[in-house]
């Protein structure tokens, strides 16, 4: 069976923490080390950390404190690379957590037998799961072929090749378009439900929706692309004012000179991958 290794970027995480510990510490596959980035916390955080960890050897603590200016996604991904330069055990897939959910106890064994059967697998992940009353309901608003940031397992040989995790707006859609530019597959498995414990919030502010149109200037989607996924978006949530908010992001990351967040070749595939999609949409195909 394959080896892992998990980093869990944690700030103020007392309240659900544990939960998703018990949850990792109960896998059928154990990871081989899982390292716990304290992100500046003021509440327990740390205090459970320190429980875990003097339980479990394979448990570790990094204290870190990022820069509170960070934008969204480039805040988390710092605490990740801070995790990940910890990590001193073998592994053959790098896995990042956010620090509320539940996993199924099979979680990572079918992850690693997948990675196992499928040489092309890059990356790998079941579905978000949020309680509605006493029902857990899936949510997944994107593409059935996307993997949600909270839980994403990358192939060693991947992760390597696409250097990392960009420490950018965007991230998880970045890392899932530059694993497809090296040649691998995004895998997702919908029979792995991931429990989410703190709901994703439905409304964006109007910062947000002017970062999501900034994040697709950052990935060189170009106007064309970026109009039509966020016209997408907007008809989606019957919310006109998105489009043009996150229209304006996008325009006005151009006229400040915004840095892109992949290379203009990388860029050219981003496009051409992204046209293709939307042209087999568009026929049905």
């Amino acid at each position: 069976m394959l080896d892992y290794c998990v980093i869990i970027p944690a700030h103020n995480e007392a309240q659900y923490l544990p939960l998703l510990l018990d949850s990792l510490t109960q896998q059928a596959l154990l990871p081989k080390q899982s390292v716990i980035v304290n992100d500046h916390s003021t509440d327990e955080t740390e205090a459970i950390i320190d429980r875990y960890s003097k339980k479990f050897p394979w448990i570790t603590k990094v204290n870190s404190q990022t820069e509170a200016s960070r934008l969204p996604g480039s805040k988390v991904v710092a605490a990740f690379d801070k995790g990940l330069k910890e990590i001193d055990q073998p592994y053959d897939f790098i896995v990042k957590l956010d620090a509320d959910l539940i996993l199924p106890v099979n979680y990572f064994q079918e992850v690693a037998k997948i990675f196992h059967q499928c040489p092309k697998a890059g990356m790998v992940g079941g579905f978000a799961y949020e309680k509605d009353g006493a029902e857990w309901k899936l949510n997944h608003p994107m593409g059935k072929d996307h993997i949600r940031g909270a839980f994403k397992a990358y192939r060693r040989t991947c992760f390597e090749k696409m250097g990392g995790l960009r420490c950018s707006i965007g991230w998880d859609t970045i890392d899932e378009l530059l694993a497809r530019y090296h040649g691998f597959d995004v895998v997702t498995v919908p029979t792995l439900k991931v429990k989410h414990l703190r709901p994703t919030g439905s409304a964006y502010s109007q910062k947000a929706k002017y970062l999501q149109g900034q994040a697709m200037y950052k990935m060189r989607y170009g106007l064309g692309i970026a109009f039509l996924s966020m016209a997408k978006v907007s008809w989606r949530q019957k919310k006109p004012g998105y489009l043009l908010d996150s229209m304006i992001g996008y325009v006005s990351s151009y006229f400040n000179g915004i840095q892109r967040a992949v290379s203009a070749e990388e860029g050219k595939f981003i496009r051409s991958y992204r046209w293709k999609n939307i042209f087999q949409k568009i026929s049905g195909k």
